[in-house]
């Protein structure tokens, strides 16, 4: 286990603390790794487990992992809220990718969230 996975006291972070954690030190494949560990082995995966990761993407220039990992909330019966599509819109701004940014935004909108409830 890996020093961003660990507390000080040498037991576990919940997980999504560990994946902020992994996001802020740019270290987004480890975030991944941990919602990919998570999903194989069976265990509940939270909505806030896949924001973690995605934003940890973003913050890794990962803007194609992150709209990845907004499908894959879908597809597993966790709908996407407005933050896990700020999430995804955020990544397209970093990269560059304002069409798709804009896709996500019509999106959410199709998908009845609203942009604003968090407001």
């Amino acid at each position: 286990m890996s020093d961003v996975q660990r507390g000080s006291g040498g037991g576990a972070f919940p997980f999504e603390v560990a994946t902020k954690k992994c996001g802020q030190a740019e270290q987004w494949s480890a975030a991944l790794q941990m919602l990919r560990d998570g999903i194989r082995s069976g265990g509940k995966v939270l909505r806030g487990q896949y924001i973690a990761t995605v934003s940890a993407c973003r913050k890794g220039g990962q803007w194609q992992r992150a709209l990845v990992l907004l499908s894959e909330m879908g597809e597993s019966k966790l709908e996407p809220d407005v933050i896990s599509y700020n999430a995804g819109i955020s990544a397209c701004e970093k990269g560059g990718q304002w069409q798709r940014a804009l896709a996500l935004l019509s999106e959410m909108r199709d998908s009845k969230v609203d942009p604003c409830s968090q407001l």
